[in-house]
Parts: C-alpha cells; structure tokens; sequence
C-alpha cells in the first residue's frame, strides 16, 4: 500500500471515529473553473453586504496560500437534521436550535488535527469551520462527499443536505477521491418555493434575496418589498432544503450540543412575545442566533409579527 493510500485510510477512520458522517480527500490545487463564477457573483453584486465574500480572493480559490506547502483538502460533514422541530409561528433555521456549530466542530477539528499527528507524525495545516476564506461547497464536491445542487447547497445522496461542512488543509499527500454525479435533474422544486425569487436560476443565488441573508447578514431594514414573503422565518431559511427529494433520506444527528434547547423551544412556543435583552442574553447564549444581536433578532421579529 502507497504511503498516500495508508495515511488516506488514517484520516477516514479518524472522521468515522469524531463523529463526522461524510470525509473526501482532494488534491489542493487552484480552483481554475472556480475564479469566473466568483468574479461574475461578486461583480454582479450577489453578496450585498457581505463585504468579506470579496476580500482575500486568492486565497479563496488557492488553498496553497492558506497553508503553506498544502497538498491535499479533507472535507467534512457533521449532521445537524433534527429529531425534533420547534412549534411556534416564527420560526428558526434548524441549524440553530442548539449550541454555535463554530464552537462545536472547531473543538472536534483541532482534535482531529491532534490525533493526525500522533498517527502519522509530522502533519502541519489549519483547520475551517465557515470562518475563512475557503469555498467549502466546491470542495466537498470535489471529493465526492455530494453535489451542489440547484438551491447552491451540498447535497449527499445518502442523507440530503443538512450538515455543516469543515476542513483540514493539510501539507501531506492523500489518495483523492473523484467528484460524483449531479443527481437534481429536472426537478425545481427548490427554485419553485423560494419565495423571494433568491435562487434566480439553477444552482446561483441571489444572496441580497435571500431570507438567511436578510436576517442574518443585512444590518439595515428589511426592504418592505419583502414584507408579505418572509413565511415568518426571523432566523435563516430552511425552505429550499424543506422542499429537496433528496432530504427524505435525512436521519435525526446524534449530536447533544445540537439540540433544541428548553429555553428555545419555550421562547418559540410563544411567539418571542417575551424576548428582552436579558432572555436574548440567557437563551442565545451558546447560539449561532446571538450573531443577530438582540435589535437584529428583534427587528426581525417585529417585521413579521404585523403579519401573524
């Protein structure tokens, strides 16, 4: 067995062995096909005030300017579907119930990085949980681990399209695997839901329509345009993956840290009716939701409550 091979079977059963229900391996070279569609998104002024979406370009598409010496991507998924939904006519992104994914699979990730090291020896690289500039989409495709759809998420053909996706960058060098099919076909069913015209065609995104943009990223007012087409969501959007064949094979995570939290569900239950600084404060402490900020979330709120 080639030294790739060994240390590719190393770093798989490492994911097995964390938790992570998806791991592919691709060789880190510049994302050539990559560098146009980015340039046009942004050019076109797709990412709205997501100012930091045009910072670092080449190191968007060039892991080797990331970490040094890079030879090889591992890209990671961590299921977030859950066992149970919240009740309540405001709603949240399920990838928000329980505890920032940031926090969570950055601790499991610099775990990882230590037991590579105790396996294989020397390893240096960093580890990506969403918080650089890394197209993490394009490379779980790279590796096989899914596709990106038509609603621009990834999507595995075993369990759809709710997990959170990581990576290690890493200077060794690993037995890629091969991108998969797309297997959207004709179906639209993502683009027909959207309620704001956000996915404008097939697999691109408009993210300044997006509803996760406008409640969570924009810090103005929400255009009144939208007024009648937020379907009560005060908190990302889970409609395109709602709506997705593909997400009838998804299986409740096993991740305690991801459940809905009491204080949460109680909260939604009534409607946010009592939400103060200090209940944002309580509730939303260890939440990806506090990236709102209590005006943020209440802003939101008090959009949409006119119309409920």
């Amino acid at each position: 067995m080639l030294l790739s091979q060994k240390h590719s079977t190393i770093v798989k059963q490492i994911a097995r062995d964390l938790g992570f229900d998806f791991c592919g391996i691709s060789k880190a070279n510049f994302l050539e096909d990559e560098a146009p569609k980015l340039e046009s998104w942004l050019n076109e002024n797709r990412h709205g005030e997501m100012h930091y979406m045009a910072n670092h370009f080449d190191k968007r598409l060039d892991p080797r300017k990331l970490v040094d010496g890079a030879k090889s991507v591992v890209s990671l998924l961590y299921n977030y579907y859950p066992s149970e939904e919240a009740s309540g006519d405001l709603k949240i992104s399920k990838y928000a119930y329980g505890e920032d994914y940031h926090q969570v699979i950055k601790a499991k990730m610099q775990g990882f990085m230590n037991l590579l090291q105790e396996q294989i020896g020397e390893v240096m690289g960093r580890v990506f949980v969403d918080s650089a500039p890394v197209l993490d989409k394009v490379w779980a495709t790279k590796s096989g681990i899914g596709w990106q759809g038509k609603n621009t998420n990834l999507i595995n053909p075993k369990q759809g399209s709710f997990f959170f996706i990581s990576e290690l960058i890493l200077d060794i060098e690993l037995e890629a695997d091969g991108p998969i099919k797309d297997y959207c076909g004709t179906c639209t069913r993502c683009l027909d839901a959207c309620p704001t015209d956000a996915l404008f065609e097939p697999y691109k995104i408009d993210a300044t329509k997006c509803i996760s943009y406008l409640t969570i990223e924009l810090k103005e007012e929400i255009p009144s345009e939208f007024s009648e087409q937020m379907n009560d969501w005060v908190f990302g959007c889970d409609i395109c993956q709602d709506v997705c064949p593909w997400n009838r094979f998804s299986k409740p995570h096993s991740e305690e840290k991801f459940l809905l939290k009491e204080g949460l569900k109680k909260e939604m239950g009534s409607n946010f009716q009592d939400l103060t600084q200090e209940v944002f404060s309580k509730v939303f402490s260890k939440s990806a939701v506090k990236r709102t900020k209590f005006m943020g979330l209440k802003r939101n709120i008090d959009f949409i409550k006119p119309k409920i």
